[in-house]
């Protein structure tokens, strides 16, 4: 009897860590469940890939490689952006293409070279899970739908926000950042003209420029005027934010540039690196002129841009 006792309640503990994860609705707001969908294979056609495949936590919800890798080794376009500080933003993707975090969060689930997986067949393979269907009958009073599903992965990103060093500097702690530092954050707001694009809280307007990455016979990427059509906007891309940008390498649209120190050395002379670019913004006409102490302090400044959680990942200096 003691042994028939024990066998049974193996059996049901067995059933408990089986299908546990399917029954429990332990999802208890929009980001946790938001959370839990952004990391999870599910949303993929081949079971491969989440949205944190590339928006890796590690790396501020960066990508380590020059552009996005999708299902089946598919190499995308661009390079993939921090999900991280997008609260306060006005368009989304390097295009500018989505108005809200909402439509920008199932882009990359149906994109044929990310995630690859209808939005209808995502949908389905949510309310065959017995967990996430229950979780979202249970925080939305529904079945999992478009709306809902573009809703939680939004709200998880909302709760990405970073501060840093400079905030608390800018709070009054003036040990809160070095010298070399204070004297880049000068050079970001006059010499480096860096303010001029890389404006508010998180150092970005939220405008598309073109800053000489744009080569009409060399890239397919048209830029800005993919989602506008408007031959003004052949080139440009969005500004990005500049929060743990330190970590968040490589740079630009397609990833071309692998270090802080470049990007700094091609906006100090950018002919000397990219001659001849087409549609230029008129604020890299001239050279910065910049001296290398100036470069140092800059790279020092939006080193201290970085979230604690994230500076062990910026190399140290020699």
């Amino acid at each position: 009897m003691k042994t028939r006792i024990t066998l049974f309640f193996t059996i049901v503990g067995l059933l408990i860590l089986t299908f546990g994860a399917e029954t429990k609705t332990n999802a208890n707001s929009v980001a946790e469940l938001g959370e839990e969908l952004f990391m999870d294979t599910i949303l993929s056609r081949d079971y491969t890939l989440s949205c944190g495949s590339c928006h890796i936590p590690e790396f501020a919800f960066s990508d380590t490689s020059a552009v996005s890798v999708g299902v089946d080794g598919q190499l995308g376009d661009r390079n993939t952006p921090s999900a991280m500080n997008m609260t306060a933003r006005s368009s989304f993707f390097w295009d500018g293409r989505s108005a809200t975090l909402e439509e920008q969060a199932l882009e990359p689930i149906k994109n044929p070279v990310e995630m690859d997986l209808s939005i209808d067949s995502a949908i389905a393979r949510l309310r065959a899970n017995t967990y996430y269907n229950n979780s979202f009958i249970e925080i939305f009073g529904e079945a999992p739908n478009a709306t809902n599903l573009a809703t939680a992965l939004a709200e998880f990103e909302r709760t990405l926000e970073t501060g840093s060093a400079f905030d608390r500097f800018m709070a009054g702690d003036s040990s809160a950042i070095s010298a070399s530092a204070m004297r880049g954050q000068d050079v970001f707001n006059v010499k480096g003209k860096c303010f001029d694009c890389h404006l508010g809280p998180d150092f970005t307007g939220d405008e598309f420029r073109n800053i000489g990455t744009f080569d009409m016979q060399k890239y397919k990427d048209l830029g800005r005027f993919d989602a506008t059509k408007d031959s003004a906007d052949l080139g440009k891309f969005k500004v990005p934010g500049l929060r743990n940008i330190a970590v968040t390498g490589p740079y630009m649209h397609d990833g071309s540039f692998k270090t802080l120190r470049e990007i700094i050395d091609y906006y100090n002379t950018p002919d000397d690196i990219l001659p001849h670019a087409m549609n230029r913004d008129t604020l890299l006409r001239e050279p910065l002129n910049l001296t290398e102490q100036e470069m140092v302090d800059l790279e020092a400044f939006m080193e201290s841009l970085t979230a604690d959680q994230f500076l062990h990942l910026i190399p140290k200096k020699d």
